[in-house]
């Protein structure tokens, strides 16, 4: 996780993503490639009808500030090697043409937290990232020393496919010396007695080969609630979540959670998306 790209758009949240970025680059002796994907204007209707081209001095000048912007922000990089970049067009595919061109192992993204969790990924550029991207994921909410991280917690239906997934995260775990928190929530809609679930923790365990890690069993309502109540309440530093392209994480972060609960789950989290014969 050497090659670290910081999607840009110069707000609070980028500036967020981008220290945390920084932090991560110094403890791993990374790089940092800057991008800021521009949508290049087209021709527009006039209100006769007419087609008018778009005047391109603006775009230019737009060209040439962002620019500037991306310099400054370079300008704060200290001895951490930060290459800068503006690519054009749509965002995934301008986002995944830098992940294949610049060999990109890792990315780190800002979210805003203003309206929730379940707002800020749902149709946000955040949550397009997370769906397609074909290398991890950390999405932050607020900037985090790397070193603060010592306790993640996977959410995780013990599903015994997932071996890409699962040894991204055991680097992960190694990289930051953490302790993993194995969390199984039980809900009407997926019920297991304890001794169902206490068996399939310990095969989920010795499956992957799994060091340093503690297991729960929780009962809630719904499996979103249980993540979100268990993430703030037993104070986790991470969450760890395998992702679909299809799905993405709405299907986790929807239905009926409390405002409250969101608003107060600042844990980054990290994502991987699973192969699509998972």
């Amino acid at each position: 996780m050497k090659k670290i790209l910081v999607p840009v758009d110069f707000s609070q949240q980028s500036n967020e993503a981008y220290t945390v970025a920084l932090d991560w680059a110094q403890s791993t002796k990374g790089e940092i490639v800057l991008v800021h994907v521009l949508v290049p204007p087209g021709p527009y209707v006039g209100l006769a009808g007419e087609t008018i081209a778009y005047d391109m001095t603006y775009f230019t000048q737009m060209e040439a500030d962002i620019k500037k912007a991306l310099q400054k922000m370079k300008e704060r990089a200290g001895s951490v090697p930060v290459t800068t970049d503006i690519v054009y067009g749509d965002l995934v595919s301008g986002i995944s043409n830098v992940i294949e061109k610049k060999e990109i192992d890792f990315i780190i993204i800002g979210t805003s937290g203003a309206s929730g969790l379940t707002e800020t990924f749902i149709g946000s550029n955040t949550e397009k990232v997370v769906r397609f991207s074909t290398v991890p994921v950390l999405a932050v909410r607020k900037s985090i020393a790397i070193k603060s991280i010592k306790n993640i917690l996977l959410p995780s239906t013990l599903n015994l496919n997932q071996t890409d997934f699962i040894q991204k995260l055991k680097s992960l775990q190694k990289l930051l010396h953490a302790t993993l928190h194995i969390l199984l929530i039980n809900t009407p809609l997926h019920f297991r007695r304890d001794a169902e679930a206490n068996e399939a923790l310990g095969d989920f365990v010795r499956h992957y080969g799994l060091t340093n890690y503690k297991l729960y069993f929780r009962s809630y309502t719904h499996e979103q609630e249980g993540i979100l109540n268990f993430a703030s309440v037993e104070k986790m530093d991470l969450v760890a979540m395998a992702t679909h392209a299809r799905k993405g994480l709405a299907h986790l972060f929807n239905g009926s959670i409390t405002e409250n609960v969101v608003n107060h789950t600042d844990a980054p989290i990290w994502t991987y998306r699973l192969k699509d014969h998972v």
